[in-house]
């Protein structure tokens, strides 16, 4: 059985940390939102005495990842078998178009890829996966979901689907053509008090509102917040002048994603993002608009993408 598989990336609209458990990870609140810019995932599947994995790396991202079993594809293959006890021949080939380290989620979605993948292959549904895929990474379950927004608590496992209506925004993304280590971010950071969790989660709550309601743009930008951002812009040049690129071009908010690096601000339409990457050519990153998950897709919206290392 030969299988296609879009692997969207994902930004985070808000994100806060709300506390540290004992074994050193942190517990989150955010709004994740798939977007349609992401990896594109090929498999050739066939029940087999013995189980064999092959993968293959393409696209202009590919050079960069080595196609071994420490791969999160690969894994998530041996993951899918083991758990349903189940042998196979499986050929893999990941059109690698996101960048790593870029806080989009790449390679957890890219998992999240095989997993359905395989479901379909054997009549299995992903959400049953939920538990064991978050031992491959914390934001793999999210990709299991159909669905565009949702509300991740926990370490990012507990998720929430949330309706969205209204016309949607664009993004506009800037990744700086520097990676950053998410454990490091976590090991500067420090759990705020709980009072500046409490104020910062009632703006997640109006948030999620909005977004529910469709209201329009001017009501997204003063909720957007990413807490990470104190963690890594003053340690990372490269991810701060990416933001300040985006700020000095757009009068809105603009966030970093994720432990970042890619920095991305909301536009109200296809022209203004347009408008908004041509003004940004000469940066020296990867920039690039698009629409979110289930919108517009990017042949809709044209090559808006440059690159300029």
């Amino acid at each position: 059985m030969k299988l296609t598989y879009f692997c969207p990336a994902k930004v985070n609209l808000f994100l806060e940390v709300t506390g540290k458990r004992p074994n050193g990870y942190h517990e989150l609140s955010t709004l994740f939102a798939k977007i349609n810019w992401g990896d594109t995932l090929h498999m050739d599947v066939t029940p087999a005495p013995k189980t064999a994995i092959s993968l293959r790396i393409t696209g202009p991202r590919g050079k960069y990842i080595p196609a071994t079993p420490k791969n999160l594809v690969w894994k998530a293959t041996l993951l899918f078998l083991q758990h349903y006890h189940v042998t196979a021949r499986v050929q893999l080939t990941l059109e690698k178009r996101l960048p790593t380290g870029a806080g989009l989620g790449g390679g957890s979605s890219d998992a999240a890829g095989v997993l359905i993948l395989l479901c379909k292959a054997f009549g299995k549904n992903p959400l049953e996966l939920i538990e064991p895929a978050a031992t491959l990474g914390a934001d793999v379950p999210l990709f299991l979901y159909p669905d565009t927004f949702l509300k991740g608590e926990g370490i990012g496992e507990k998720l929430t689907p949330l309706p969205a209506a209204g016309k949607l925004p664009w993004i506009v993304l800037m990744y700086p053509n520097t990676a950053v280590s998410t454990k490091e971010v976590f090991a500067r950071m420090h759990v705020p008090e709980e009072k500046e969790i409490l104020t910062n989660l009632s703006k997640l709550d109006k948030l999620i509102n909005v977004v529910k309601n469709g209201d329009p743009l001017e009501m997204w930008k003063p909720l957007l917040f990413n807490r990470l951002e104190e963690y890594v812009l003053p340690f990372v040049p490269a991810v701060g002048d990416a933001l300040v690129s985006l700020q000095r071009i757009d009068s809105g908010v603009c966030r970093m994603s994720g432990s970042g690096s890619t920095v991305f601000a909301l536009v109200g339409t296809k022209n203004n993002a347009q408008e908004l990457v041509a003004q940004l050519q000469p940066a020296k990153a990867l920039i690039y608009a698009t629409a979110f998950y289930g919108g517009p897709t990017d042949a809709d919206n044209g090559d808006q993408s440059s690159s300029n290392p």
